[in-house]
């Protein structure tokens, strides 16, 4: 079964054990519009990439672990997407959740996918139970504080704040996360993995950051312009487009040297690399850097 399918799998069985007998409609309706249609599913991918490298002896662990990375990612974008934050209208082409539904049910169902996220690693891992401590506090770490999404929201409400640590926890946290929890998921030693999703996150808000400057908003499905308007801090308004475009392509090649040994570290890091050229908007690439 491909990664995509995996994903899709776990999430759906996610929101319906949420969205079951009893539920309210409105709010199970509002947690789907925020997980569903798929965006990129970047972070699970890059669990379930991780864990395949290393073996991939559990694999209902992995989709778990992989489930609730996204479940957390799709909550902090319907926080974040919040007038009192960014106050986005769209997110992925389409109304943002609290345009569609109201800000009352985003609030809840941000937290409700955030509940979900460690339901679903409970259930993944009822065969492989002690998995499940390591997986947790990973994961958990990623999302609160004191350095993980949480924390990385926070620090746009600080007077100043250091770039880089801005990007390692609202963006990079996650990725390492994910790459963490697919080395823990396959029941190897985790934490030599972190290094690689922690220069893969900072790549991707790098990309981003080139995208909110340069890219439309069509291609990039939420508002853009944004960090700009709202002086937030970003990559390529701080070094310019070109000093973003190297600083990404260093990152990329740090992340790459940095997948320890495993029988699939060298397919490993073909995708690091693909994946950090496919992060920038389509009319750019890495080499006009």
């Amino acid at each position: 079964m491909d990664a995509i399918t995996r994903i899709e799998r776990a999430l759906n069985a996610a929101l319906d054990r949420a969205g079951g007998p009893g539920a309210p409609p409105r709010l199970a309706a509002a947690m789907r519009h925020a997980v569903f249609p798929r965006g990129a599913r970047i972070r699970p991918r890059l669990c379930l990439a991780v864990a395949a490298a290393c073996g991939d002896d559990h694999p209902a662990v992995t989709d778990a672990a992989a489930a609730a990375i996204e479940l957390l990612h799709c909550a902090s974008l319907v926080h974040d997407d919040l007038p009192c934050f960014d106050d986005a209208d769209t997110r992925r082409g389409r109304p943002s959740v609290h345009r569609a539904f109201s800000q009352a049910l985003a609030v809840l169902a941000g937290d409700a996918l955030i509940v979900a996220a460690f339901e679903t690693l409970t259930v993944g891992t009822s065969r492989a139970p002690r998995r499940l401590p390591a997986l947790a506090r990973t994961i958990a770490r990623a999302v609160g504080m004191p350095a993980g999404i949480a924390a990385g929201q926070a620090w746009e409400s600080e007077p100043s704040v250091d770039l880089a640590a801005y990007q390692r926890a609202k963006t990079g946290a996650l990725f390492a996360a994910a790459t963490v929890a697919g080395a823990a998921a396959a029941g190897v030693q985790p934490e030599p993995w972190r290094t690689l999703g922690e220069r893969l996150g900072e790549a991707y808000q790098v990309a981003d950051d080139i995208g909110d400057v340069l890219a439309g908003e069509a291609e990039m499905g939420k508002p853009i312009g944004r960090d700009s308007a709202l002086g937030r801090p970003n990559a390529a308004l701080q070094y310019g487009v070109p000093g973003a475009m190297r600083h990404l392509e260093a990152l990329a090649a740090a992340a790459a040297d940095s997948i320890p040994p495993c029988p699939g570290a060298a397919e490993l890091r073909n995708l690091t690399l693909s994946e950090a050229r496919r992060l920038l908007p389509k009319d750019m690439s890495l080499a006009a850097a």
